[in-house]
């Protein structure tokens, strides 16, 4: 009953956690779902239209569209979520470090963070993706390394906010170490605003990924990833529309689902947002 009720009071994200789980399962079970192998190359079926045999077509090198697709949404959601696992507990961390100590801890990370943020993100994480090499690694590392900025102004700006509070400058006086103080009293009230951030943030780093790929930072052929193939099918955009259709389709639709589980997330858990 709690179950049937907490749907009916939350369907929108009900909808989308489930078509989220949909993504995941796709991803998971990839090789059972795919109807051929991704890295087959049969060069008398090049280029070959959607068809019965292929539903969404084949590439340059004759392999199937649709099972590149499904694969690649393990590479795809594998490397964002991952991504935003990286700037999420980097960039939180250096904020808190920064809000709850001050002084000389601050000026350090937060002049850094404003280093990061006076650089276009994607200009930055290109080129830091082109220095380290172009892979998948690579690819989020680059990423990381301007996207952290934003979740450590967030919680740092959260901590000093909290630390104003009287229990904490209570906890202050009596002598409470400090790891103690930030584990049982600031990070239990911030963690709500960080979670929803980083869900927000899910699609955002996936088109992100995408664009690294689709400009050669990222995956590296003859990976299946989906920014990977639009920059794969661009040259044959003419003859072979459904080289970029298809995957771009796919990013679509991922991005807009894990957008709206976040904004669900958000309106509620968010105890600001008006029921």
């Amino acid at each position: 009953m709690k179950v049937i009720k907490f749907i009916k009071e939350h369907k929108q994200f009900t909808i989308f956690l489930f078509l989220a789980l949909l993504v995941v399962g796709i991803a998971v079970f990839a090789p059972w779902i795919a109807p051929k192998d991704p890295y087959e190359a049969v060069m008398t079926e090049s280029l070959q239209a959607p068809s019965n045999d292929y539903t969404c077509g084949t590439d340059k090198l004759g392999r199937d569209v649709l099972s590149r697709i499904i694969y690649g949404t393990r590479t795809s959601l594998t490397s964002t979520l991952c991504l935003v696992t990286v700037i999420f507990v980097v960039g939180t961390f250096l904020g808190v470090l920064a809000g709850y100590f001050g002084g000389a801890v601050d000026e350090v990370i937060m002049r850094l963070a404003d280093m990061m943020i006076s650089f276009p993100g994607l200009v930055l994480a290109i080129a830091i993706a082109g220095l380290l090499g172009p892979n998948m690694v690579n690819a989020v590392i680059a990423i990381a390394a301007v996207s952290w900025t934003k979740y450590a102004r967030l919680s740092r700006s959260m901590v000093l906010k909290l630390k104003k509070n009287l229990y904490i400058e209570a906890a202050i006086v009596t002598g409470t170490k400090a790891s103690r103080i930030l584990w049982k009293h600031v990070l239990p009230n911030m963690v709500t605003t960080m979670v929803i951030t980083a869900a927000t943030d899910i699609g955002t780093m996936m088109l992100e990924l995408a664009s690294l790929s689709f400009l050669g930072f990222g995956a590296q052929a003859p990976a299946p990833e989906w920014g990977l193939m639009l920059n794969e099918g661009r040259t044959y955009l003419s003859k072979a529309p459904w080289l970029m259709i298809y995957p771009g389709i796919a990013i679509v639709l991922v991005v807009i689902i894990f957008n709206m589980l976040g904004d669900s997330l958000r309106d509620m858990l968010d105890p600001k947002q008006d029921s």
